[in-house]
């Protein structure tokens, strides 16, 4: 997939691809081999939101499928508790049409990881249904459909409960986030009726992401009331969420439900 490179070695493979309907020019992951991938380094994503993260880039390479599942491991080992892991199937459809069938590659090392189960701590997360319905054809794995604004029909939740586990809203799809209070749209409700565990996106601390009325000040990199929306998300119903502030949403679970 896309990524940015500085590396004057690698400028002649600068070049613009389709990605779903969308023309993206940098460099793409599928004309490197391994090896060369290993040789950059990662780097924070929002820099000027988030210097402190920022201020690491450069020392870690970046790790291989294998690499996080040794780690989920080890750290489960080291802290007596199971801790899984949560991969994405990032545009398959284009990969698959470039001769890198992805589906069938995360379900060998799922198989090689003893993942391939359904009550492995796993879930298998992808935008796209199709690919997602051939998954659950090769593996056991639990799987969640992720899914952008947009209108889900009880009709919908039923086509799509016959390939997956989990339903990955954006927060909006589940929260009225321009009304007091954050009231809940009833999509969780619904969803987990229809058999689906409710995983919402993305809790973020910084008021960039929040919405207006959870905001602390006008400096869009400050981090706002994020524990407000996840109290929203967690009194609503939801089984878990995506974050980037994991202990942000451990601390308000624990506050909420301990005891």
């Amino acid at each position: 997939m896309l990524f940015r490179s500085d590396r004057s070695d690698f400028a002649d493979r600068r070049t613009e691809r389709n990605i779903d309907g969308v023309k993206a020019t940098g460099w793409f992951t599928e004309d490197f081999t391994l090896a060369e991938l290993k040789t950059l380094r990662a780097r924070e994503r929002l820099p000027a939101l988030r210097p402190t993260s920022a201020a690491f880039d450069g020392r870690d390479p970046i790790p291989t499928f294998q690499e996080v599942v040794d780690l989920a491991k080890a750290q489960s080992r080291q802290t007596g508790r199971t801790i899984g892991i949560y991969p994405e199937m990032k545009h398959p459809t284009y990969f698959e049409a470039r001769g890198l069938p992805m589906s069938a590659r995360l379900a060998a090392e799922l198989r090689d990881n003893d993942l391939d189960r359904r009550d492995a701590p796993v879930f298998v997360q992808c935008f796209e249904p199709r690919p997602l319905r051939a998954f659950r054809g090769i593996s056991a794995a639990p799987t969640v459909m992720l899914a952008g604004v947009g209108s889900i029909s009880d009709a919908l939740l039923a086509e799509l409960a016959e390939f997956a586990d989990g339903l990955g809203p954006e927060l909006k799809m589940v929260l009225n986030l321009d009304q007091p209070g954050l009231p809940p749209t009833g999509l969780i409700a619904r969803a987990q009726a229809a058999g689906f565990k409710v995983h919402p996106w993305t809790v973020r601390r910084e008021n960039s992401f929040l919405p207006a009325a959870l905001r602390r000040g006008d400096d869009p990199a400050a981090h706002g009331d994020a524990e407000a929306l996840l109290r929203a998300l967690f009194t609503a119903g939801v089984d878990g969420v995506f974050t980037d502030f994991p202990e942000t949403a451990v601390q308000v679970r624990e506050a909420m439900f301990a005891g």
